[in-house]
Parts: structure tokens; sequence; C-alpha cells
């Protein structure tokens, strides 16, 4: 009988194909805001070009402060593999305690300056009414998503990505039908609210999940999310982790604002269109996110059990079914190429700028396949500080150089995407050295 710590197909598909659709959930609530809010019959354009400004700018807030999903799992799974778990049972009561009031202060401090931080993406006029509008509503999910990501956290350390998968499905329904309803309205019965709909659709989801996943943490683990005295010693630790990953953070979506705002300067159909692709983007990183999850709480296990040629070994196999789903991936968007485009929008302008250079983002999904694993894995392990590196220097090294010689170049949409590729083979590279270096010596031999 095999054990279900053993690095089988069986056991690497049992976390990744629940962890693949959780995280397909997330980007697809964007996917479906945009897709419908694209189509608006009143100033859908500006509509979109809101839509993806805003979106991107609440993606870095979550991204930023939601990094203790990763600290809190690296560390019960590290624990979990040294057979010590109830060592660490007060501490991630402690963490969530934290991360909300740090998110509560966030959003207080952006509230009364979001017209300013909106122009600084070059939002104007009609494209900036509707961002206030939008992020007025969508704020207050913010909070909410980080408690999501906190409990996902805990489980995908415990092992358990089903749970994580169960109540994204369910918030990613829900979005989708009140999205319909609000955004269009019933006649008779429901007014169309538009983007404010869409905003509503958002928040409302945002707050079912959260108290879906409370619930099943409550009723189904032995987690408690009671803050108890004293400090655990390991939220200093949590505390590094988490810190280190914001810096990342902030690097990673230095590069997403950078394109959005340049998007924007480019004009109303390229922030349109690059907003389709953005999203496109994530979806397929999220897609092949659901093996990253996998090494994530498999490698923080095997790391704990000093089982380096179970690290190996899992290392090889997350990055071969990786590759083949990016693969499928791109091939399906070279087949549907024309309709991927007509179901966000039906503008002219807006889908022969996207047209244009679609091309750039399905080229590069084998690549960034490779960043995400082993960017996967190393947070599993707790290597925060050297994932923070790479990805400073990926930015300011690759990314941000790339894009101002190409938009100095008068390349215009294709400086932002070529920057975007640059981008991804400097996350990549390192990670694969590093892993390498580290590990292979450690291997024992027979």
């Amino acid at each position: 009988m095999i054990s279900k710590t053993a690095i089988t197909f069986k056991n690497i598909n049992r976390l990744a194909i629940p962890a693949t659709i959780s995280g397909i959930a997330e980007p697809l609530l964007s996917i479906t805001d945009t897709a419908i809010v694209g189509n608006i019959p009143i100033d859908g354009v500006e509509s979109l070009a809101a839509a993806g400004i805003v979106g991107s700018f609440l993606s870095m807030l979550i991204w930023v402060l939601g990094q203790t999903r990763s600290a809190i799992s690296a560390i019960i799974s590290q624990y979990l593999g040294a057979n010590k778990l109830h060592e660490v049972k007060t501490l991630p009561a402690q963490a969530i305690f934290l991360n909300l009031v740090l998110s509560f202060l966030v959003l207080g401090s952006t509230v009364f300056f979001i017209e300013d931080i909106f122009s600084l993406f070059n939002a104007s006029g009609k494209i900036l009414e509707y961002c206030v509008s939008y992020y007025a509503i969508r704020v207050w999910g913010f909070p909410l998503t980080l408690f999501t990501f906190a409990l996902f956290g805990i489980f995908r350390g415990l092992q358990n990505t089903f749970y994580p998968m169960l109540v994204a499905m369910i918030g990613a329904g829900l979005n989708i039908v009140l999205d319909f309803i609000l955004v269009y309205g019933i006649d008779g019965y429901i007014p169309a609210l538009y983007l404010e709909g869409a905003a509503w659709a958002s928040l409302i989801s945002q707050g079912v999940m959260a108290l879906l996943a409370f619930i099943l943490l409550r009723s189904k683990t032995k987690i408690s999310l009671k803050p108890q005295l004293p400090i655990h010693k390991e939220l200093k630790s949590l505390i590094v982790m988490s810190l280190n990953l914001f810096v990342r953070t902030l690097a990673l979506n230095t590069a997403l604002l950078l394109a959005v705002r340049e998007a924007t300067a480019l004009g109303t159909e390229y922030i349109g269109a690059h907003t389709i692709a953005v999203n496109i983007w994530l979806f397929a990183a999220f897609f092949i996110d659901g093996y990253s999850a996998a090494g994530n709480s498999m490698g923080g296990r095997l790391l704990g059990a000093k089982d380096y040629n179970g690290l190996w070994s899992l290392a090889k196999k997350i990055n071969i079914y990786g590759i083949i789903i990016s693969l499928l991936l791109l091939a399906l968007g070279f087949l549907f190429y024309q309709p991927i485009g007509q179901l966000f929008s039906k503008e002219p302008g807006v889908l022969g700028v996207f047209y244009s250079f679609f091309y750039i983002v399905l080229v590069g999904l084998p690549m960034n396949s490779v960043a995400f694993l082993f960017d996967g894995m190393f947070k599993g392990m707790g290597k925060m500080k050297f994932l923070r590196n790479v990805l400073l220097g990926a930015t300011f090294l690759g990314f941000v150089p790339t894009l101002y010689l190409g938009l100095y170049l008068n390349w215009g949409i294709y400086a932002i995407w070529s920057a975007f590729v640059i981008w991804m083979l400097f996350r990549s590279t390192p990670l694969v050295w590093k892993f390498r270096t580290e590990f292979k010596p450690l291997l024992q031999k027979g």
C-alpha cells in the first residue's frame, strides 16, 4: 500500500488538482468581471479600463499583505513533517489577528487619497470617476480576502487543498451569478447597476467565502482562531518571512502597476486590451499554480522530515506536470485566438490591439511554469529571503530597463509584454540554479 506522503503522481495530484481549481477561482472572479464589464452597453470601454486599474491596485494590496498565507503554510507543513504539529497550535490565530489589524490600517489610509492614487495610473475624466465608485465598494472585500487567504494557508500546511477548493468554487459560482444579476439587472425587479453591480457581486462573494472557510476550519480541524498568550516563538520567524515576502510582492507589483500605468498612457484601447491580457495571464498562472501549491505543501513537509531525495523527486515531477499543462494552455490559446478576445470585448479598437500582442502572452507560458513551480517549493521550505532577492533583481534589473528601453524605441504595447518575458526569465533561472546547487549535494545514493 502506497503512503499518502509518497512522491507519486496520485499524491501530488491529490493536492494539485484541488489547488488548481481553488487557484483559478480568484482570477476567474476578475475574468468574469472583465468579460461582463467589457460588454456593458453604456461606457463599456471606460468601465473596462476602470475595472482593470482598480483590480490591479487591489491585487497589489492583497498580494502584499496576503503573504502570511505562505508563511503560515511553510511553518505548519514543516512542523507536520517533523511530527511536532501540536507545538504550533496557537500560532495561526496570532498571525491572522496581526494581519487583519494591518489590513484595516492600510484600508483606512487609502480611502482618503483614492483619487490621487488612481491619477498616478494616468486615469482621468470618466475613467477616474468610475475607478473611484468601483473602488469604494470593492475595497471592503480586502480584509475578507486576507482572512480567507490565511485560512487557506492553514489548510495547505495541513496538506489539505480540498476545503479551499470547495470554498473557492462556491465563491466563484456565486460571483458569476451575481455579476449577471447586478450588472445587467432583472427587468422589473432589479435595476442594472453596471460597473457598481460588478463591485457588489465581488464583495458579497468574498464575504461568503470568508464565512465558509471559517466554518470549515472550526468544524474540520483542531486549529483555534482565538488569540492566546504568550506570543508563540515562531511568530518572529513568521513575521520575518512575511516581511521578506512583503518586499518581494512590492517588487512584483511594481512591475504589474508600471505596466498598467504605461498601457493607460498609450490610450483607452490599449489599457482595455492590456486588462484582458493580464487577466488571461493570471488565469494561466493560477492554473499552473496548482502544482506550485502541491510543491509548497509537500516541499515544506519533506524539508521538515529531512527527506532530500523525496524533495528532489518532487521538484522533477511537478515541473514535468506543470510544463505539460502550460503547453496545453498555449495550444488552446492559439486554437481559440480570436474567440478568446471576443469573450471580453466587442470593441474593434480593443480587439485589434489585443490580437496584435496576445501571442507573446502565450509563448511565455512554459517559462512561467518553471518560475511558479519553484517559487511554490521555495515558499514551502521557508526560503523567503532568496525569493525576495530574485524578485528585486527580476523587476529592477530585468523588467524596468526592458520596459522603458522599449517605450523609448516606440514599441508601444510590445514594450510592456517584452518586459514581462524578460521578467519571467530573470525569475525562473536563479530558482532552478539555487535548488540544484543547494539540494543535489544532499542526495543519498543507492
